[in-house]
């Protein structure tokens, strides 16, 4: 399996994966789809990594979701349809399948940041990161029943908890794109900012989340996630139960240590 069509790389403690296939849009393909689950493995097993961030290569966008060419083919085959009942073995089975399982499993903060067309899986893939960062330019859509399936992988979840169930089933129902404007008026993006920004505001704030402990920042994702879905007095339950046990760590006695001796925290992930 060749690498080129997703790239990886490591620096200053950020794990760059970038969704490398311009000539289509960035078009996902099977090949991609492993690709993305490796990588996120190896940024989650590397020490040194503290934030993972998602990008597409090309000026016209992030990615524009599945290969459709490639789905149309692997459907003209009937050896390859597997059963309704194998389809749904297959998504129960224990691992992870699908590159959005693989990037919302991540447990370090992970950054997506968009460009041009964000559809289909390719807004998953972001919904299913911590924090989505958008040029001016981005369009952002699930567009799944305009192609006869709906959005899996969490699509129709996420969406609904990012900006609500009537504007969720508006984008999910429609197949319309929103524009970047709309999508951070919605709260689906954290942060708009202009092309040329694009790069720079991930790299700045990828560098201000690698400033905590990492025990910490790990911790912090689990307790809003989680909690989230739980009523409020088990998601204090669950936020004390995780503070408590960062406060048994190393890094949490090196930052008070720090702080006193006026010097940068050396962190070591225990």
């Amino acid at each position: 399996m060749s690498n080129d069509q997703v790239l990886y790389e490591v620096t200053d403690q950020t794990a760059w994966i970038t969704l490398n296939r311009p000539e289509a849009l960035n078009a996902i393909n099977e090949e991609m789809r492993e690709l993305i689950i490796e990588y996120c493995n190896r940024a989650q097993a590397d020490r040194n990594v503290q934030v993972v961030l998602f990008r597409g290569a090309g000026e016209k966008g992030f990615t524009v979701g599945g290969d459709l060419k490639e789905r149309a083919q692997r459907n003209a085959d009937p050896a390859e349809q597997p059963s309704p009942l194998e389809a749904r073995q297959a998504k129960q089975a224990p691992g992870t399948h699908s590159p959005i399982d693989a990037v919302a499993s991540l447990q370090k903060p992970s950054i997506a940041l968009l460009h041009g067309y964000v559809v289909g899986a390719g807004l998953l893939i972001a919904m299913a990161c911590d924090i989505r960062i958008a040029a001016e330019n981005a369009r952002l859509g699930v567009t799944e029943v305009r192609r006869g399936f709906m959005p899996g992988s969490g699509g129709t979840q996420r969406l609904a908890r990012l900006v609500g169930i009537a504007k969720a089933l508006e984008f999910c129902l429609s197949g319309e794109l929103m524009d970047a404007q709309e999508a951070y008026r919605i709260g689906l993006v954290n942060k708009l900012v202009s092309v040329d920004e694009l790069t720079r505001t991930g790299e700045e704030m990828a560098a201000s989340f690698a400033k905590g402990a990492p025990l910490a920042l790990r911790y912090v994702k689990e307790s809003i996630h989680k909690g989230a879905g739980l009523p409020l007095d088990q998601a204090l339950g669950l936020e004390s139960d995780l503070a408590t046990m960062v406060l048994t760590t190393e890094d949490s006695k090196e930052g008070p240590r720090a702080f006193v001796e006026k010097r940068t925290p050396r962190w070591k992930g225990r």
